[in-house]
């Protein structure tokens, strides 16, 4: 049974999640990639004022296909996550609150996950047809030079994804295959 959560994650929501939680989200989530994330680094690099609000966030790593006519948006599916790694520490430390994406992610991240009592979700890849259903409405809110990886404001319900690196910097890619797998099978 999948935990029905409102963006934004409050911090005892964050704190009460474990590796392995399904969870679908309702509420706004912006979208940011590997472009709009070195952008964002040169504002924080210059000082200057950010395009969005990142403190109490979440950050869903994905470019969106075009939108069918009638549609807010086309398939979007989730990307990798570890190349938004070197962006993400900074980005958690300025209150980033969770982030959407596919695969592992570094120490530092972790690191930064924990000392900031972060979460780090990911949603199938491969299914961003049908994730697509849970977007209600799409607007591009930065960049939107970039296309496909401009910032975008999404509004999600029930938007499925799984808790794989929770606040306390458990991780569900080195805990799961220790209790599927024993030796000697």
């Amino acid at each position: 049974m999948a935990l029905k959560l409102k963006l934004p994650l409050e911090k005892t929501q964050l704190d009460e999640l474990k590796i392995g939680d399904v969870v679908e989200l309702s509420g706004v989530l912006y979208t940011a990639r590997d472009a709009a994330h070195a952008r964002l680094q040169e504002l924080i690099d210059a000082g200057e004022e950010l395009p969005i609000q990142i403190e109490g966030n979440m950050i869903y790593y994905m470019g969106p296909s075009p939108a069918r006519p009638g549609k807010p948006i086309g398939s979007a599916g989730p990307t990798t996550a570890t190349r938004m790694d070197k962006y993400a520490p900074t980005l958690l430390d300025l209150g980033l609150k969770g982030m959407i994406g596919k695969g592992k992610r570094s120490q530092a991240v972790k690191d930064a996950i924990v000392r900031n009592g972060a979460v780090y979700f990911a949603a199938v890849g491969g299914a961003g047809a049908l994730l697509s259903k849970c977007i209600e409405t799409s607007e591009v809110v930065a960049f939107e030079d970039l296309g496909t990886e401009a910032i975008r404001k999404l509004e999600v319900k029930d938007f499925p994804v799984i808790v794989v690196i929770d606040a306390r910097g458990n991780d569900l890619y080195i805990e799961a295959p220790k209790e599927f797998c024993t030796e000697g099978n």
